[in-house]
């Protein structure tokens, strides 16, 4: 045991050698990632409980290895889920099935605040384009575009947005029993909460859909108003997607209630790996040094 560590730590060093050399965008990441792997090399793990064998800093995860749940930390635990809200948001408008609909920014929309890609009042989309700023950019003018094209209507003037109403419905029939929303952004709100087991099932329901796969793999996006020459870009919130190799996706999140949050997908060897994590403090890091413990259990399956 105590040589295969120090082959790791011999490889892992000259990873980090490597990483020296790369851009200064991609550098610090790129020594975070390897020492994330160096952290799991280390074996100080193993006397912890089998399905939570992990010291990573983080209130909730779960650990999907190719469909079935492997390790798990309060994973039913309701939590406030920042911007993994917009995994809902984003099932909805691909459930509509409308991706050429043209759909006009309102005022509230584009003075939402938060995380923004720059929408103005008056201009009009594609409800494609604003989906793929909402998930890669994390966009919550854009988000908020959406959810006002896709609202029922309010009942009474106390009753929530039309669209938080089809949230909760969607949610409960997708058999839910913790997930409430209050907003469709994310944005901390009492009662606004999941869990990381059943935003597995969202996450699960919404790369059912081509679309959503292919969108929160990019690394950036641009989108174009049809009424107006103004372009918009934006890069990924995930910084997985092009430093991390099996990294294909999914969605990022945080606000002060929530914490640093990320559902995300990687593929490897022929086994894929979903992971959720809520309130991680060292997201990036742990995501990696899991998703590696994730491949290695299921290269060890297969023998």
């Amino acid at each position: 045991m105590e040589s295969t560590h120090r082959c790791r730590v011999a490889r892992l060093a000259r990873g980090l050698a490597f990483a020296r050399q790369c851009r200064p965008g991609a550098r610090r990441l790129a020594t975070l990632l390897l020492a994330a792997a160096l952290g799991s090399a280390t074996g100080t793990a193993l006397a912890l409980p089998p399905d939570d064998p992990f010291t990573v800093a983080v209130q909730a995860y779960l650990i999907e290895i190719n469909g079935q749940p492997r390790w798990q930390r309060a994973a039913d635990q309701p939590l406030p889920p920042a911007s993994l809200t917009k995994l809902m948001t984003a099932l909805l408008v691909l459930e509509d099935g409308r991706p050429e609909r043209l759909v006009t920014v309102s005022t509230a929309a584009a003075r939402q605040n938060g995380t923004r890609i720059g929408l103005r009042a008056g201009e009009r989309y594609t409800t494609r384009d604003l989906l793929a700023a909402m998930l890669v950019a994390s966009a919550n003018d854009a988000c908020q575009a959406l959810a006002d094209a896709g609202a029922e209507p309010a009942l009474s003037a106390a009753a929530p947005h039309g669209f938080v109403q089809r949230m909760n419905r969607r949610a409960e029939a997708l058999g839910l029993t913790a997930t409430r929303f209050r907003n469709p952004c994310g944005f901390d709100a009492v009662g606004q909460v999941s869990t990381a087991r059943e935003l597995a099932v969202i996450a699960r329901a919404a790369l059912r859909f081509p679309e959503f796969a292919r969108i929160v793999a990019l690394s950036s996006v641009e989108v174009q108003a049809a009424n107006s020459q103004r372009a918009l870009k934006a890069r990924s919130t995930n910084p997985l997607l092009g430093n991390y190799a099996p990294a294909v996706g999914i969605k990022t999140g945080y606000t002060v209630k929530a914490g640093p949050c990320v559902v995300a997908l990687a593929r490897q060897g022929g086994a894929e790996v979903l992971l959720v994590m809520l309130n991680a403090r060292n997201r990036w890091w742990d995501a990696v040094g899991l998703f590696e413990q994730a491949f290695s259990a299921a290269r060890g399956e297969g023998r």
